[in-house]
């Protein structure tokens, strides 16, 4: 049904910096631990429910554990409405093939979300992430799946269609063409399972300026020591 392609290439991602970069992952040695942690969750213990998110809906074979390990389990258990899920039972980790497709895709998905909630202009601080693909992945930048590429949220139906079938496949990700990124090689990543990726390493932080209407700029962020 799907042809694959042998991309071992670095992956661009960004989230908004408010979320913390370790957590309870980082400190899980073993798949054992991780797994004591997830039978405490099921105790209702709160915190463990904000940090490990909904860890029972990754399989145990694809849970990592360990320093920088939060950034890249995230995705997966702390996730909501995307192109390739409705965001009722898994994740996926969204990347690009280069820093400046990363940033098209969010700008997008930020301006939607502060649009949506009427936010007054501020500053959104984005952090990067860099991670290389470690698996084969199905790839979608043919022709024949441009209906899953529309750019319009309210075309997502078709698009999560596909992702469900590729989550039932047990499918490692995908790779398909930016739709935010006007180049025309310009690629994204939907990684569906942990161990398709590299642990992440934790790169520059971005100012995306919203001016109540729109992100008017995006500057990198400069640390003063």
């Amino acid at each position: 049904m799907f042809n694959y392609i042998d991309y071992k290439e670095k992956t661009h991602r960004l989230i908004p910096s408010r979320y913390p970069p370790v957590s309870l992952f980082d400190w899980a040695e073993s798949k054992e631990e991780l797994e004591q942690i997830a039978y405490l969750e099921g105790l209702t213990n709160d915190r463990l429910t904000t940090e490990y998110g909904q860890i029972s809906l990754v399989a145990k074979e694809d849970w990592i554990g360990g320093a920088g390990s939060t950034p890249l389990m995230a995705a997966f258990t702390h996730f909501g409405f995307s192109r390739f899920s409705d965001g009722s039972a898994y994740g996926v980790y969204y990347a690009g093939d280069s820093i400046k497709t990363a940033i098209a895709e969010t700008k997008f998905h930020r301006e939607r979300f502060l649009a949506a909630s009427n936010e007054p202009p501020c500053i959104v601080q984005m952090r990067e992430y860099t991670a290389f693909i470690t698996k084969n992945l199905i790839n979608l930048c043919d022709d024949a799946y441009k209906e899953y590429l529309e750019p319009e949220v309210s075309s997502y139906h078709k698009s999560q269609e596909l992702g469900r079938e590729i989550k039932r496949r047990n499918e490692w990700g995908i790779i398909y063409p930016s739709v935010r990124n006007t180049s025309s090689d310009a690629r994204c990543m939907g990684i569906f399972r942990p161990p398709a990726l590299t642990i992440p390493t934790q790169a520059a932080h971005y100012d995306y300026i919203w001016d109540g209407q729109i992100i008017s700029e995006i500057r990198k962020s400069i640390n003063i020591k």
